[in-house]
């Protein structure tokens, strides 16, 4: 009887070890915080449910490495070329609340490499 509980006790403790070490999948540039220098910035923190590390960022519509919101990496590189929307904090380029219709560009994007549409964004 023994034996029989413990043959599911090794998948089980697998399973268990996988999801904790799954986690967030951060690649550590996901922070604003000091992007710019002010204290405006958001960070990844206010916002739990967004996982970084895949290819799109969900949350914005955009290539993870590419946006503004969630890179300070990339935030500084936009604003380092003058392209930035102070009014709504990214990348003018990115901002579709200015202007929807430049989400166009990423979803094709999107598009091209999954051969599907993308996700609405979440913001």
């Amino acid at each position: 009887m023994l034996s029989k509980n413990l043959q599911w006790a090794a998948p089980a403790v697998l399973l268990g070890t996988l999801v904790i070490t799954a986690g967030c999948g951060s690649s550590g540039d996901s922070t604003l915080s000091g992007a710019s220098g002010d204290d405006s910035a958001k960070t990844v923190a206010a916002a739990p449910d967004h996982a970084h590390g895949g290819w799109w960022c969900v949350e914005h519509g955009i290539p993870e490495e590419e946006c503004s919101m969630c890179s300070a990496k990339a935030a500084s590189s936009f604003k380092e070329k003058g392209d930035w929307c102070e009014e709504h904090n990214r990348a003018e380029s990115q901002c579709f609340k200015c202007d929807p219709s430049r989400a166009e560009k990423f979803a094709k994007l999107y598009t091209a490499k999954f051969g599907h549409s993308p996700p609405e964004p979440t913001e």
